[in-house]
């Protein structure tokens, strides 16, 4: 009697889809400013878990410092990961200087929270090579 299968719960389905797509974001505040109290970043996490509920994704981690945030995204490929971006970086900076104006407008610059560049690193599923050599397995023999 073999195992029974379980589903993933990484593996999404869409209409005409199944996917698994993460991707490892870095924000960091501008000019490295430390800014970010404890406070703060646990308004920052619950406000990014908003949005990307909003774009059908998922905020599966999310840890900072007084000067970064990371964050690990579920998201469907039908989402365009500079536009998770930009909507993560400024809704936040727009409710967080609402909110903990008096704190930030110390550190801020130019009423800017965030330093525009960030980091995105595409990951999990099956390492690069691994990908590689499945690929290259499925040449057709010659003949």
């Amino acid at each position: 009697m073999s195992p029974r299968w379980t589903p993933d719960p990484d593996v999404r389905r869409g209409r005409s889809v199944v996917y698994d797509m993460h991707v490892h974001l870095v924000f960091t505040t501008k000019y490295r400013h430390g800014a970010l109290t404890d406070a703060i970043l646990t308004r920052c996490e619950q406000i990014m878990r908003n949005v990307c509920v909003d774009f059908g994704a998922e905020l599966r981690e999310f840890n900072g410092e007084d000067d970064h945030v990371h964050l690990l995204v579920h998201y469907p490929p039908s989402v365009a990961v500079s536009k998770l971006v930009n909507s993560l970086k400024g809704v936040s900076s727009r409710y967080l200087r609402q909110e903990h104006g008096t704190h930030l407008r110390h550190y801020l610059w130019d009423d800017h929270l965030w330093s525009p560049s960030y980091f995105a690193g595409s990951c999990g599923g099956a390492p690069l090579a691994a990908i590689k050599e499945y690929i290259e397995n499925q040449k057709r023999p010659p003949g």
